[in-house]
């Protein structure tokens, strides 16, 4: 079935939108519980203390990763920044990020937003898209939340791609997007720092549409923050094409939504998702630590 929403043709049935890349269904899983949230993104872990998984557990839950995208635990308040940083190390090298405020510990981000430093992350995107292997995925940790808001929302990728209308994604296929932190990042530095960051991280290309070093999926990865140009293209058409894919990303029927309380985290796909955190919560503060998993090119 398509239909027509604005300028925009969406298509959708029972192929469009789906579990896994071959549709199978899932074994069940023996170590942890795992409940979905939304029938294809999305899934509350149970049983699981993330300062110390057993190794059964690591591996199922790298299963339910890919499966579900992104993966929501509640009540580790116990958790310190050492078992968190541990935690992600399960699935690979962590990323120092070179411009964000640390933690106790070099690979632990730290969001501190109140009153006197809003939140900034309201924006649909990928982690650190702009470098030239972008993180396998995030462990973001819930340290102090406001009572009402701050919500975290992620959308699936591979149904956004699988969604869009077949003469779209003909003219995708193939293409390669400019991906640079300067018009975000860069926004606050001084010339002399920017110069030296532009060196040191320049413009990546990656695929308009990735595919999945683990599952095979096809994914939409272009994203609002990072990805300044469509190449190749001429700059107006372009701008129109990359304004349409990335309205394809805000579609609620590929999305999970997460209230946070403190001790959740909240474990995502990097390369299969994007997400956006909702700055409904000033003047209210809002704590977070983040730790990322070094990814692949993106191929």
């Amino acid at each position: 079935m398509q239909i027509t929403i604005g300028e925009h043709q969406i298509e959708f049935g029972p192929k469009r939108l789906r579990l896994s890349a071959d549709d199978a269904v899932p074994a069940p899983y023996q170590h942890v519980g795992v409940r979905p949230v939304t029938p294809y993104i999305g899934a509350e872990i149970s049983g699981v203390d993330l300062a110390d998984p057993t190794s059964a557990q690591i591996d199922e839950l790298g299963r339910a990763l890919l499966e579900r995208k992104v993966l929501f635990f509640r009540d580790q308040q116990h958790v310190t920044a050492r078992q968190h940083r541990d935690f992600a190390a399960n699935w690979g090298e962590l990323e120092v990020h070179p411009l964000l405020d640390q933690g106790e510990l070099p690979e632990v981000v730290r969001f501190d937003r109140g009153q006197d430093n809003p939140g900034m992350e309201n924006i649909w995107h990928v982690d650190v898209s702009w470098q030239q292997r972008p993180p396998l995925g995030s462990v973001l940790r819930a340290i102090d939340v406001p009572e009402a808001g701050g919500d975290t929302l992620w959308s699936d990728m591979g149904n956004a791609y699988e969604a869009l209308p077949s003469d779209i994604k003909e003219r995708i296929d193939g293409l390669t997007a400019t991906h640079d932190f300067t018009p975000s990042f860069g926004l606050g530095m001084t010339p002399e720092k920017l110069a030296a960051m532009q060196e040191t991280y320049p413009p990546q290309h990656h695929p308009v549409v990735r595919t999945h070093p683990e599952t095979g999926r096809k994914l939409l990865f272009v994203n609002s923050l990072f990805t300044t140009r469509i190449d190749g293209v001429e700059p107006e058409e372009g701008a129109q094409l990359l304004r349409r894919l990335i309205d394809q990303v805000k579609m609620p029927d590929f999305q999970v939504r997460l209230h946070w309380a403190p001790g959740t985290v909240a474990f995502w796909d990097n390369r299969a998702t994007q997400h956006y955190a909702c700055s409904d919560y000033f003047p209210n503060r809002r704590v977070m630590e983040r730790v990322a998993i070094e990814g692949d090119v993106p191929a």
